[in-house]
């Protein structure tokens, strides 16, 4: 599924969204966007948010519960309500983060699916971020991911 597909969906989930459950939103989505989750991808997820000062004083149950709830959204109403979501309630100031995060997860195999590319695409658009900023933030990545 394209994700400029959702980007148009009216698609609304009825929770709002904390700052740190709308990015993890945004990096569970842009794993997703090749259409599977894997277990390792899962991990990866929850070692790279760990990581971040947003989620620092987030003990290991809190980050299951955010978890929980963003994977609940996606079960009960799709992914297209989850990135919706997420998009609405992410703060302006973190979404070149989100961005990067997203980027860092999807190119840290190696691989870049056209999903992924296209998510990519539309997640910058969506998230406001210029072209020539994302394009920065995508090489950081590469570079970062070569070694």
């Amino acid at each position: 599924m394209g994700f400029d597909k959702v980007l148009n969906s009216q698609v609304q989930v009825q929770d709002q969204l904390s700052p740190a459950e709308a990015f993890a939103a945004i990096a569970l989505a842009a794993i997703a966007s090749d259409g599977y989750l894997s277990e390792e991808e899962g991990r990866a997820i929850s070692y790279t948010l760990s990581r971040m000062k947003l989620f620092r004083s987030y003990s290991h149950d809190a980050m299951l519960k955010i978890f929980d709830k963003v994977l609940g959204i996606v079960r009960t109403q799709g992914i297209n309500a989850l990135f919706n979501a997420a998009e609405e309630f992410l703060p302006h100031d973190l979404r070149e983060a989100a961005f990067a995060v997203a980027a860092d997860l999807l190119l840290a195999d190696g691989i870049v699916t056209a999903e992924e590319r296209g998510f990519l695409g539309d997640l910058h658009l969506s998230l406001g971020i210029t072209s020539d900023t994302a394009t920065q933030i995508v090489q950081v990545m590469l570079i970062k991911n070569q070694g």
